[in-house]
């Protein structure tokens, strides 16, 4: 091989390794200087956090373990139904009684389902059908709190061989009393 061409192949080379390296650096920096940091004062708690002193039902049973809860992130909608999502609607819409309730919106239960397979520490969130937080009939919330909260509803969910305590929820869209859908 010529000499000439030997150079052109060594420059080439410097060159690559010159733009990998300044491309790791840039990497490095961005990472580190735009990596958004946790405002721990305006967000203690993690997605999928119950503050279990203050939610409903949080007296009747215990959380089994250490009290880890999982699926906090996204809920456990796709393992959590005893038998499944369309038993837990059909169960639902024929034991809800809907007493000449008029009040339209959404109804969201989150809570926690134990190891065991019970339900408890609820929060409530009402809103309007324009996402706007409102009181709906403590009696239509009362009872459809009942029946979510029924231990026949949800599964024991294992990991390698252990069950463990998880978050789930459950938006009701309600028209005019009548429930009209059921979420997840």
């Amino acid at each position: 091989m010529n000499k000439k061409r030997i150079l052109k192949i060594f420059l080439y080379v410097i060159g690559i390794l010159a733009l990998l390296i300044i491309g790791i650096l840039i990497f490095g920096y961005l990472y580190i200087n735009t990596k958004s940091s946790i405002n721990k004062e305006k967000y203690p708690h993690y997605v999928g956090y119950i503050d279990q002193e203050n939610a409903l039902l949080n007296n009747v049973y215990e959380l089994c373990g250490k009290g880890l809860i999982h699926k906090t992130h996204h809920g456990a909608p796709d393992d959590a139904f005893e038998v499944s999502k369309k038993r837990f609607r059909e169960t639902i819409l024929s034991e809800y009684k809907n007493e000449n309730y008029t009040d339209s919106g959404y109804l969201n239960f989150r809570f926690l389902v134990n190891c065991e397979g019970n339900a408890g520490w609820f929060e409530i969130i009402e809103m309007n059908l324009d996402l706007e937080e409102i009181n709906l009939s403590d009696a239509m919330v009362n009872e459809l709190l009942i029946l979510t909260s029924n231990s026949k509803h949800w599964k024991i969910l294992k990991h390698n061989k252990v069950s463990k305590n998880y978050y789930m929820y459950i938006s009701y869209r309600i028209e005019n009393g009548r429930i009209v859908e059921i979420l997840p």
